[in-house]
């Protein structure tokens, strides 16, 4: 594989590009380093058959010329987290929507394929038992940025999935479910390295609202596997694929999980969402995927428990 992966310095960016190195594959980087770090690739810039471009998939000329030198793209640049959709709300939408375009748009001039990271976010307030790719989704008012991302993204599957149905473009989908491990930061509302840095520093760990809203946690290597395995496999082109694990856990059980597994003193402390983010701000009470589909087609299970993901997060992290 000559691979491409746009966004290849974020976090699931870079272990994405270790294991298509590890496998002999060619990888080229396209990221801005606006929520990606030069570090998470660093250790990668020696090796003969990776290669780092620092630009904005918002140059065409510069994703004209990557896609062109490249047989699979990864498309992961996205504006990510709720702290930086809510605080830059233009800027994100021009980045997932606009950017998305573009990056399609070059696959199917060079007739590539190209798998296209989606997000939960896609649901919305849809708290249905196991969310499954048809399921409807319920948003709240376009008018609060909170669901920006989710309007954006959706575009983004529409531009991906028609690229197919007219075009022939060979693109696969899929819809992330709050992806971790180790390398993720927490400066975008990232929740679960956020506990662990509080836990590890003695800090308060801050849980917004009541801490009832629960969530399921994937280690990013199952991610990945998963990734590599469909945009490889024929018969997951045109279709959306739910990733994500099946540990539903409420925010409040999941700081006290932190706080046990880490041995920290510290405490729980519960902040309203207006002062976490702002006025009339909207959260999902529940958000747990149906991943069956993905599972009959190339076999995906989650191979690590919450309490493992914990660890090796807190490990990364010096503990």
């Amino acid at each position: 594989m000559r691979a491409l992966i746009t966004g290849g310095a974020g976090f699931i960016g870079s272990h994405l590009a270790e294991v298509l190195l590890a496998r002999g594959d060619d990888v080229l980087v396209v990221d801005n380093l606006s929520t990606g770090s030069h570090a998470n690739v660093a250790a990668l810039l020696q090796r003969p058959t990776f290669e780092f471009l620092h630009g904005s998939i918002l140059n065409a000329d510069l994703m004209d010329d990557a896609v062109s030198r490249c047989d699979t793209v990864f498309h992961l640049a996205a504006a990510v987290g709720v702290d930086l959709i809510v605080r830059k709300p233009l800027e994100s939408i021009s980045t997932n929507v606009r950017g998305s375009e573009i990056v399609l748009e070059k696959a199917h001039k060079y007739d590539v394929r190209i798998l296209v990271a989606s997000t939960s976010e896609i649901y919305g307030k849809n708290t249905s038992d196991r969310l499954g790719e048809e399921d409807d989704r319920i948003l709240g008012s376009p008018l609060k940025s909170r669901w920006s991302y989710s309007e954006a993204k959706a575009i983004e599957e529409i531009l991906a999935y028609t690229y197919w149905r007219q075009r022939g473009l060979r693109s696969v989908i899929v819809r992330l479910f709050n992806t971790v491990g180790p390398r993720q930061s927490s400066r975008y509302g990232m929740v679960l390295p956020r506990f662990v840095e509080q836990a590890l520093t003695g800090a308060p760990l801050t849980v917004y609202g009541d801490g009832s809203q629960s969530r399921c946690f994937c280690h990013v290597d199952d991610v990945v596997d998963a990734m590599i395995r469909l945009v490889e496999h024929p018969n997951a082109y045109g279709k959306v694929f739910n990733i994500g694990g099946n540990e539903e856990v409420t925010m409040a059980d999941l700081a006290k999980r932190v706080i046990a597994l880490t041995g920290s003193p510290s405490e729980m402390t519960f902040v309203p969402y207006a002062e976490a983010y702002e006025e009339g701000f909207e959260d999902m009470e529940r958000r747990v995927p149906d991943t069956t589909r993905v599972h009959e087609l190339i076999g995906f299970a989650p191979t690590r428990s919450l309490d493992a993901i914990i660890a090796s997060i807190a490990t990364s992290a010096g503990a």
